[in-house]
C-alpha cells in the first residue's frame, strides 16, 4: 500500500520508472524495467534493461553497486524475476548481493514468475513491499501486462484526419495530411509497438513499407513485426514491403498455391489461421499473442479502423487532428454501422490532448458498455 512509502522511497522509484524508460524501443518482448539500489539514502546503482537477452535492470544495478549493495533497498519498477530464461534470476542476484530491502511497483502477471520472485526473496528472510509507483509502472507496459493476463497484444489504432474529418481526397490522396512534427511522431509510434498492421488495400495503394524510417531511433537491432490481413493474397511480389530486413508477415484466406510461392520468394510469411482468418479481428490478435507481441500499432484505411474499434480490441484510438478541412466526399476516419439511436453511439474518454508542431494529437480510450 502507498501509505508503507515516504517521499525518498518515491523518489527512488521515480527514478527507476525513468531508467526502465530507455527501453521503449528496444526491450520488447520483454517487460521495460527500471531499478535503482540505496545505500543509506545515496543511489549507488542504477541499471534498466536494454534489450530481450541482455542482463535484467537488477543485474545491472547491482554491477554498479557492487559490495556497496550488501544491506541497502533495490527499487524495482517489477516484481523480481525467479526463473532461469536467457538470463538467471533477479531474485536470486539480489539475495546473493546481500540487499535486505526490495520494493517493486507491480507484480509480473508472466506464469513463469506470478508471485514467484516475492515469495523467494521473503523465504530467503529479505523485507518486500510492492505497489508503489504502480500506475506509471503500468504505463510502461501495457502491452507485456495485457499479452500475460489476457493473452492479447495492446492495441493502438491510429487515424490522421482534416477538421472535418476526412482521411483523405476523394480520389484517395493523403499524403501529407498532417506535418513533418506528427509524421515523426508516429515513427515514434511504430518504433515502441512489437507490431505494425494495416489491410492490404492501403498497402497495395500506397506502396506501403510498416517500417520506422527514423534513423535517429535505436532499436538495439529490433525491428517491429509488420503484419498485413490480405484475405485474396492482392499485395504483389513487387511491393516494397517486401524491400525491407524483417518479417513481414501476411494473414490470408487464400489457398492460392502460386500467389503464395510467389509472396514467400519475395520475403513475405504466408499465414492462414483456421476459419475466416484475416477478418477474424479478435484470432488474429491471438495469433500475434502467441508471437509475443506486446503492442500492436494499426495503421490502416478507414474499414479496418472501424472495424477493430466497432469489435471492441482498440484499447487506444490515436487521432492527429491536422488544421485544413477537405471536403464532405473524403474518406471518413473510421466507417462504422450507422445507427438509429445515440444510446448505441461509440464513446471515448480523452486521456491526452498533445500540440504536435502544427497538428494536436488526441489520445482517446474508448468506453465499453456494460452488457445487459
Amino acid at each position: 500500500m502507498s501509505s508503507l512509502f515516504d517521499a525518498a522511497d518515491h523518489a527512488y522509484m521515480a527514478e527507476a520508472i525513468q531508467l526502465a524508460a530507455k527501453g521503449l524501443y528496444t526491450a520488447d518482448p520483454n517487460p521495460r524495467v527500471g531499478c535503482v539500489v540505496v545505500q543509506t539514502e545515496q543511489i549507488v546503482g542504477r541499471g534498466f534493461h536494454r534489450k530481450a537477452g541482455e542482463l535484467h535492470a537488477e543485474a545491472n544495478a547491482l554491477r554498479e553497486a557492487g559490495t556497496r549493495a550488501r544491506g541497502a533497498t533495490a527499487y524495482v519498477t517489477l516484481e523480481p524475476c525467479a526463473h532461469h530464461g536467457r538470463t538467471g534470476p533477479c531474485a536470486d542476484a539480489l539475495i546473493e548481493s546481500g540487499i535486505s530491502r526490495v520494493v517493486y511497483a507491480i507484480d509480473d502477471p508472466n506464469p513463469a514468475v506470478a508471485g514467484r520472485g516475492a515469495a523467494r526473496l521473503r523465504e530467503a528472510g529479505l523485507r518486500v513491499e510492492s505497489g508503489l509507483l504502480s500506475a506509471a509502472s503500468e504505463r510502461l507496459n501495457p502491452g507485456f501486462l495485457k499479452r500475460h493476463r489476457l493473452g492479447l497484444p495492446y492495441v493502438r489504432v491510429k487515424v490522421a484526419a482534416s477538421l472535418d474529418g476526412r482521411t483523405a481526397l476523394a480520389n484517395g490522396r493523403s499524403q501529407w495530411l498532417t506535418g513533418a512534427a506528427a509524421r515523426a511522431d508516429v515513427q515514434r509510434l511504430r518504433a515502441r509497438s512489437s507490431a505494425v498492421l494495416s489491410g492490404a488495400s492501403t498497402v497495395d495503394r500506397d506502396d506501403a513499407r510498416l517500417t520506422v524510417r527514423d534513423a535517429s531511433i535505436d532499436l538495439a537491432g529490433r525491428r517491429p513485426l509488420r503484419v498485413v490481413l490480405d484475405p485474396h493474397l492482392i499485395v504483389k511480389p513487387s511491393a516494397r514491403l517486401f524491400g525491407e530486413e524483417g518479417a513481414a508477415v501476411l494473414i490470408t484466406n487464400s489457398d492460392d498455391a502460386a500467389k503464395t510461392a510467389a509472396l514467400v520468394a519475395a520475403g513475405a510469411e504466408v499465414v492462414r489461421l483456421p476459419g475466416d482468418s484475416a477478418r477474424d479481428l479478435g484470432a488474429v490478435l491471438r495469433y500475434l499473442s502467441s508471437r509475443a507481441v506486446n503492442e500492436v500499432l494499426v495503421e490502416a484505411g478507414p474499414r479496418l479502423a472501424g472495424s477493430f474499434i466497432e469489435a471492441g480490441l482498440a484499447d487506444e484510438f490515436l487521432l492527429y487532428l491536422a488544421p485544413h478541412m477537405l471536403g464532405h466526399d473524403g474518406a471518413p476516419l473510421a466507417m462504422l454501422p450507422m445507427l438509429d439511436e445515440l444510446g448505441d453511439r461509440w464513446d471515448f474518454r480523452f486521456s491526452e490532448v498533445t500540440r504536435v508542431g502544427e497538428d494536436l494529437r488526441l489520445t482517446l480510450i474508448p468506453i465499453l458498455k456494460e452488457t445487459p
